[in-house]
């Protein structure tokens, strides 16, 4: 038997499926969210004594069976909307930001086939709203492409969030690089500043892409004398180093 995305073009062999491997998918397929805990379950309560090269085995067959394309047991569950399952299988090891080898992540699946609460889901399990598709789409194209309005809004909302988070970390990546020649003052404004962004997303309410772009404006501005005399740093190293030369 095999199914076949209409949207990825990809085929899904059920065939040379282990035992395991049949359990986990059927469970996918049907929806069966109690089954599919008890399998884990089964799976917690073995020995300790097992051997670590057992275990890792056994994973593997739970989340290695992959199409031609690179899609597993999570992006299948993404595809169907199966929200409950998703969540159970990160929860037990499934990588949420894993993609096909067209580029197609489970964000990319739930979002072009319009499940909402998946998209949600997944969100908070930390999937990646700005990833790529080996055409450079990404979940929000998807979803823009095949008039999933809901999640296309869902998603800008998250890129916008995405955004400042990142932000943050690349500020708080240059403190902590020795090599930045920062004072302490200049260190001090940097950390206060990404303090109270990171209380802002932690604290704000029914926040709107214009809300998560005007912080990130805001923290860029507060920041722009320090970040531009540290690209004015940057930008002469060259000349030292040729003058030493």
């Amino acid at each position: 038997m095999v199914t076949v995305d209409p949207v990825t073009g990809d085929s899904l062999s059920v065939y040379n499926m282990t035992c395991t491997q049949r359990e986990v998918f059927k469970c996918v397929l049907s929806g069966d969210l109690e089954s599919l805990k008890e399998f884990f379950e089964r799976g917690e309560s073995q020995e300790e004594s097992q051997e670590e090269s057992q275990e890792e085995s056994q994973e593997e067959d739970v989340f290695g069976l992959k199409d031609e394309a690179g899609r597993n047991v999570l992006l299948t569950a993404a595809m169907l909307g199966r929200s409950a399952i998703v969540q159970e299988l990160v929860r037990h090891g499934a990588r949420v930001n894993e993609q096909t080898a067209g580029g197609y992540s489970s964000l990319h699946l739930a979002a072009c086939w319009g499940h909402l609460e998946t998209v949600r889901t997944l969100l908070e399990l930390g999937a990646d709203a700005q990833t790529n598709t080996f055409r450079g789409e990404r979940p929000v194209d998807l979803a823009r492409k095949y008039s999933k309005t809901d999640c296309a809004d869902c998603l800008i909302l998250a890129e916008a969030k995405q955004d400042l988070v990142s932000y943050l970390a690349f500020v708080k990546d240059l403190i902590s690089d020795a090599e930045r020649n920062l004072t302490k003052e200049e260190k001090n404004i940097c950390t206060r500043a990404c303090s109270a962004k990171s209380d802002w997303i932690q604290t704000a309410k029914h926040s709107t892409v214009s809300d998560y772009r005007a912080q990130r404006k805001d923290i860029e501005d507060t920041l722009q004398p320090i970040l531009s005399k540290l690209s004015a740093q940057s930008a002469k190293v060259p000349v030292k180093a040729a003058a030493k030369v």
